[in-house]
This record gives C-alpha cells, sequence and structure tokens, in this order.
C-alpha cells in the first residue's frame, strides 16, 4: 500500500480501488480499460501505474477488498457470542441479503475466475484463497455446531453458496434466496446416526 507522510491510504489509491471495484463489479474485468478507470478516478496513468503497476494488480487488490469486506461481515457474526449454528445462519443471510440488493450481478470471484481461468495466474489464485478461507470457516462452525460431518457439509454449504450467487441472476431473488436458506437449514439439522 502507497502511504502519505501521515501514515494514511493514498487518496489517489483509494479513488483508483473505488472506482475499479464499481466497474469492474458492474461490467467485468476484461471489459474495463486502463483508460476508463484513470479517467473516472481523475488521476493519471502515471499515478495508476504508482499504486498499481499492472492492471492484474489492480484486478488483485480489488478481490481483496472483496475478500475483506466479507471477512469483516463474518467477524461480525463470530463476535456475536451466537452459536455456531446462529452464526452460519447470519452468515447464510448476509449472502441473500446480497442477492436480493439491486445490483446484484453475481458473485465476484465466481466472475473473476470466470475470466481468469489459468491456475497459475495470480486472479484465479486470489479466487482460491478466498474461497479456502470461506470453506474453512464454514467448516469450523459446522464442526462446533456437532450435528453434521463437518468437511462434507462444508462443501455443501459452499456449493449452496456458489449456486444462490449463480441463480439469483438468473430467476426471482426471492425464491433463490429461500432455497438457499432451506437448504442451509438441512445441513444444519442433519445427523448422523452412530
Amino acid at each position: 500500500m502507497v502511504h502519505n507522510t501521515r501514515g494514511h491510504v493514498s487518496e489517489a489509491r483509494s479513488r483508483l480501488l473505488a472506482t475499479a471495484t464499481r466497474i469492474f463489479y458492474a461490467e467485468g474485468l476484461h471489459a474495463v480499460g486502463i483508460d476508463r478507470i484513470v479517467a473516472e478516478a481523475k488521476v493519471t496513468r502515471a499515478t495508476l501505474y504508482r499504486h498499481f503497476p499492472s492492471k492484474d494488480e489492480l484486478v488483485v487488490a480489488y478481490l481483496q477488498g472483496i475478500h475483506q469486506a466479507d471477512r469483516d461481515q463474518v467477524g461480525e457474526a463470530l463476535a456475536s457470542g451466537l452459536p455456531a449454528a446462529d452464526i452460519l445462519r447470519a452468515i447464510a443471510e448476509s449472502i441473500t441479503e446480497g442477492i436480493r440488493s439491486a445490483r446484484f450481478r453475481g458473485c465476484a470471484f465466481l466472475n473473476a475466475v470466470a475470466e481468469y481461468p489459468d491456475p497459475e495466474h495470480p486472479v484465479h489464485k486470489a479466487v482460491l484463497a478466498h474461497r479456502a478461507w470461506f470453506l474453512h470457516t464454514v467448516t469450523d462452525l459446522l464442526a462446533q455446531a456437532g450435528k453434521t460431518p463437518p468437511e462434507p457439509a462444508g462443501r455443501h454449504f459452499v456449493m449452496l453458496r456458489d449456486g444462490a450467487m449463480v441463480a439469483g441472476c438468473l430467476a426471482d431473488s426471492a425464491e433463490i434466496c429461500d432455497t438457499f436458506l432451506q437448504g442451509v437449514e438441512d445441513l444444519l439439522r442433519f445427523r448422523v446416526d452412530s
């Protein structure tokens, strides 16, 4: 990060990232050029490249910002002191809030990986890192809830989320969200017979 002499993140960097985040999410990563980001952020190309030496680094920073927002939201749920099952419900509810929002255009990470399929590309790696964190978090909570085998249930939760994020762009979001929340409830109720 580029900081000014007072230790604050550069205002130009913040503006660039906010502009890129808005446009990348709405229109796609490859569809948006550097010239447009520079123009809308009201900075020079030199300023952009001082903060982000390549477009790929800007895309990774965009994804890291979304990842941090997700971590913060999950962190709030974790800090609530609620039982693990209720924390999972809160996470699921926050996902449905996103799907129901007016500007929803799917999962930023699934969208990004579709545009960057090479598993060695830094954008692809940023997507995988986010998904690994999310799966680990959900699996840990399922283990704490203690009613269902956590590893397969965690993978199932992530798949339910992925499906809801994709379907939320294609169909009635209320129905998609209800189906997703019901799937999470089913996971939480599932018990393994001893």
